[in-house]
């Protein structure tokens, strides 16, 4: 799994590291834990640059947090509510997705969308509440790519320092990363089958 996401972004290079980041902000396909460090390795390796690398990946998830943010905006609550109850299931989400990024929105406020993009499970929805709050853009935005150009930047540095240590255990870490990303799909799949009995 590793080579073939590694052969992704050797390939597609600084386009292909915001491509899969703006995926995996409005479709938890990827996560970022996996795709920026290996970009970091490459750029430990030579064949990206550590600052490319954290400027197209934050760029790439602060692109699909805005879709986030302007279709919250567009619907309200209640409108992304129907659109997950109707077509959650093909973006792997869920109305608990959702009230889970409500209700961390409600108690942090503005806070929320800069801390609320350094947490896994809800980096990405919590653009929702921002936009259904109607948040002023600019500050929107400020939040946003302030916490994702830190969380961009903490994994894909990561990646850079830990590159020396991934070419000693490569054999073994390929293995492992195989079985994280076929433990992944299962997840999703399972997700997937349990939103489908809800609609049920």
């Amino acid at each position: 799994m590793d080579e073939w996401l590694l052969r992704i972004i050797s390939t597609a290079g600084y386009a292909g590291v915001a491509a899969l980041m703006f995926i995996e902000n409005v479709i938890p396909a990827i996560p970022s834990e996996l795709i920026l460090p290996f970009a970091g390795y490459l750029a430990a390796r030579g064949e990206l640059n550590l600052v490319g690398v954290i400027a197209s990946g934050s760029a790439g998830s602060a692109a699909g947090a805005t879709v986030w943010f302007y279709l919250g905006r567009a619907w309200g609550s209640a409108g992304m509510h129907r659109f997950v109850e109707r077509h959650g299931r093909w973006l792997l989400l869920d109305i608990e997705d959702v009230t889970r990024a409500e209700d961390w929105f409600n108690r942090h406020k503005r806070r929320a969308t800069f801390f609320g993009r350094l947490m896994p499970g809800v980096r990405s929805l919590i653009s929702v509440p921002a936009g259904v709050a109607k948040m002023p853009t600019p500050v929107f935005l400020l939040f946003t790519i302030a916490g994702t150009v830190l969380w961009t930047a903490a994994l894909t540095i990561a990646g850079y320092l830990l590159a020396d240590a991934y070419e000693k255990i490569r054999d073994v870490v390929g293995p492992i990363g195989t079985i994280l990303f076929v433990g992944v799909v299962l997840l999703l799949i399972v997700r997937y089958v349990r939103r489908q009995r809800k609609t049920v």
